[in-house]
């Protein structure tokens, strides 16, 4: 029996329309969510993911300001360009569009971003509240892996979830949101990465695996447990002659030999990328719920 799949695309589709509401009640009270996106040079993968965040707030009603500098532009202006949203009351949410320019500092640029507008979450200030339990914003990705679990009726709660990547935006912040004593979580969590000599001695104990290896189709079938739940983050572009534009998509995971293990599992595309952008619209609508004072952030 081949595993159920996990149709992120309609999971988005009904929280957009849940935020929906909630964007009409405030502008009913004379406040519209918005949204400020920079976006540094051309990068096609990057104004792929902007278009599709520009398309998702406008049909949830977020008002969105786009600046597209180009790639020469110096640390310094670009660091202007969020001081003046940080001041701009119409702007709840600012998104700076990674990867940056290799002169550009990332880290700088992220922390200039106020905390209260932070809706990727990656401020340190935000990482550490995520750390506690007492998050002002969880990053997008993790906290859609979340809803996408809780969503789909494969709550974390008491099992063993195993994550294959440690990065800052979906392995480290996973684990912290899947570990804390709360609803959606409780979960006993391992993280494996390129310092783990046999990852399927891990990944093979499972119950939910989440793999965001960045490498394409990394995690086979015989290294899943039969029945467990498998979270695919990875998007990668390999080349295939049989295809028209010469190349196909395929994630972490090599689909068609874990579907036939799984019990359930997402697709790429249509997982967990419908899901980042949901909760992205859902950060912006608390960040204007915050800046409004109709939400507390619980301590200053």
């Amino acid at each position: 029996m081949e595993a159920t799949l996990i149709d992120g695309k309609k999971i988005s589709e009904e929280i957009r329309a849940e935020l929906k509401i909630e964007v009409d009640q405030l502008k009913s009270q004379g406040m519209i969510p918005g949204l400020g996106v920079i976006l540094v040079g051309e990068n096609p993968a990057s104004e792929i993911y902007v278009r599709n965040k520009e398309r998702a707030c406008e049909k949830t009603g977020i008002h969105t300001v786009t600046k597209k500098p180009g790639a020469d532009i110096s640390q310094d202006e670009l660091l202007h360009h969020i001081d003046q949203w940080n001041e701009d009351s119409s702007i709840h949410g600012i998104l700076v569009q990674l990867p940056l320019p290799k002169h550009i500092d990332e880290h700088h640029v992220i922390e200039r971003i106020t905390p209260h507008k932070d809706v990727d979450g990656f401020h340190p200030y935000n990482v550490g509240r995520m750390m506690t339990g007492a998050a002002l914003f969880l990053p997008c990705t993790p906290a859609g892996i979340q809803e996408l679990l809780l969503r789909s009726g494969a709550d974390p709660r008491g099992k063993h979830v195993v994550i294959v990547g440690r990065s800052n935006i979906v392995g480290k912040p996973l684990c912290n949101i899947l570990m804390q004593k709360a609803e959606g979580a409780n979960a006993t969590v391992t993280i494996c990465h390129t310092g783990t000599p046999d990852i399927s001695q891990f990944t093979k104990q499972a119950d939910i695996l989440v793999v965001a290896a960045g490498r394409p189709e990394v995690v086979k079938g015989d290294m899943v447990r039969r029945g467990a739940v498998v979270v695919d983050v990875g998007v990668n572009r390999v080349e295939d002659s049989t295809q028209e534009r010469g190349y196909r998509i395929v994630g972490d995971v090599e689909f068609e030999s874990v579907r036939k293990v799984a019990s359930a599992i997402t697709p790429v595309p249509g997982g967990v990328g419908p899901m980042t952008i949901a909760m992205l619209l859902r950060n912006t609508v608390r960040a204007c719920k915050l800046q409004s004072g109709i939400e507390s952030t619980g301590y200053t």
